[in-house]
């Protein structure tokens, strides 16, 4: 049988179904699919590729789905460290965006992320940031699937000026990529405490007539609820809740503030958390009560946030770290374990942007979205269990090769769809411009 390509691989984790390691394995691709997962031996009896890959010392799982981006900010990395959240955006990232973003600065910015998420084994982000349309562009360019946030905030932006032609260019946005293969759009209002009640009331409205998710970050500080008891005499997850927001369509992002009967809400309603732990950890924000949460059978998805505030867009580092930081806080050494992070990564991850039947896990019929990863290196050897090994010792610079739909994005730690040399060049360029200019 003919077949466009065979990887050949030491270990292929699928995720789906949970715990399972195939060795001496084999995966199958044919249009942009998975066609078969078998024994390779049997593999290569049965078919004929035009491109056959052998990896003997690699683990394929899923590519790494980051659930939370602000891709553009990659212009911004290391400009404001060490600040309290709201110093941070009131004081330096808000004033940097009002000085410095349009369509070229989203661009190029998106480019960079989308090349580090490559080279990290990344194959689809939610992204939230102005001009989603030149987002959902570049990802198209480079090959990658997203997910784009029609954004939404009360004030003026270089984006739209009030909430009426934020609406209008999200429904234009929208229109151009709702046949796209790689593009998805959501709804991003980007907090409670930026978004009045008659937008996030239209934008519930609106999510149930276009059939799509809604992307936001809630409770993410202590001072957010703060803020919003005083002014509106409710928790901001109250708030949404009576505004019609709080459903299955909602990606409540970070969550550090929650109470049991919070917890009993989103379980009964189906929301999705996007934890993002690094972010959370650098700006002191407060922990997410992951264990907790999936304990009470709530869908966890993991995020880097924006390389602004993290300063990386590294999914393997965010497992590890959610690994950890979840047994921490739960005081117990066996919360979260090795492969419900990755499932948190890739399956859960799909899950929450509504993408469970395209993506996240190694199955017969999905779209070939994968990364292989080298476990032969020093760092991760011995081994006996390569799920393990992934999670707690492996890094980035590990994975070699990276597809999306078939397509190969990386190859031997070679980008295959974006020029490199640009890339750095406009980052230097970018970081002049701002700097001189700070």
């Amino acid at each position: 049988m003919n077949i466009d390509t065979l990887i050949n691989a030491r270990w292929i984790i699928p995720v789906d179904p949970d715990n399972t390691i195939y060795e001496h394995h084999s995966l199958a691709i044919n249009d942009g699919k998975i066609t078969d997962i078998l024994p390779t031996e049997e593999a290569r009896l049965k078919y004929t590729a035009y491109e056959e890959i052998d990896l003997e010392t690699h683990a394929l799982i899923p590519g790494l789905i980051n659930c939370h981006t602000h891709a553009a900010m990659s212009q911004f990395r290391g400009l404001a460290d060490d600040l309290p959240l709201m110093d941070w955006l009131n004081n330096h990232i808000w004033p940097a965006e009002q000085r410095w973003v349009n369509p070229e600065f989203v661009e190029d910015g998106t480019r960079h992320a989308i090349a580090e998420m490559i080279r990290g084994g990344t194959t689809c982000f939610n992204d939230m940031y102005f001009f989603p349309d030149k987002v959902a562009e570049t990802a198209v360019e480079c090959g990658i699937r997203a997910n784009v946030s029609l954004i939404m905030i009360d004030f003026p932006t270089a984006w739209a000026r009030d909430p009426d032609e934020y609406f209008l260019k999200g429904e234009q946005v929208h229109d151009k990529f709702k046949y796209s293969p790689l593009i998805r759009t959501v709804f991003g209002p980007h907090a409670p405490y930026t978004v009045s009640d008659a937008p996030l009331q239209k934008i519930a409205t609106l999510a149930e007539e276009m059939d799509i998710q809604i992307h936001m970050h809630v409770h993410e500080t202590a001072f957010e609820v703060h803020q919003s008891v005083e002014q509106h005499d409710k928790r901001p997850l109250q708030r949404l809740f009576e505004l019609g927001l709080v459903s299955n369509r909602l990606m409540a992002v970070h969550m550090t503030q929650l109470e049991s009967d919070e917890i009993e809400l989103i379980a009964k309603y189906g929301v999705s958390v996007v934890h993002c732990p690094e972010s959370n950890l650098k700006i002191a924000s407060g922990f997410c009560p992951v264990n907790e949460l999936l304990l009470n059978n709530i869908n966890v998805a993991l995020g880097t946030d924006g390389a602004a505030s993290n300063n990386d867009l590294d999914m393997l580092g965010e497992m590890r770290t959610a690994a950890l930081l979840g047994k921490g806080v739960a005081g117990d050494s066996t919360a979260l374990p090795a492969h419900t992070v990755l499932r948190m990564a890739t399956l859960n991850s799909a899950t929450a942007l509504g993408l469970a039947e395209t993506t996240g896990s190694l199955s017969i019929g999905k779209e070939a979205d994968v990364a292989a990863i080298d476990l032969s290196y020093i760092e991760t050897q011995p081994l006996y269990n390569p799920v393990s090994q992934i999670v707690y010792s492996c890094n980035r610079n590990q994975i070699t090769d990276v597809w999306v739909a078939g397509k190969q994005l990386l190859k031997d730690r070679v980008l295959m769809t974006i020029d490199e040399a640009a890339v750095l060049a406009k980052a230097q360029l970018w970081q002049e411009k701002i700097f001189s200019n700070d």
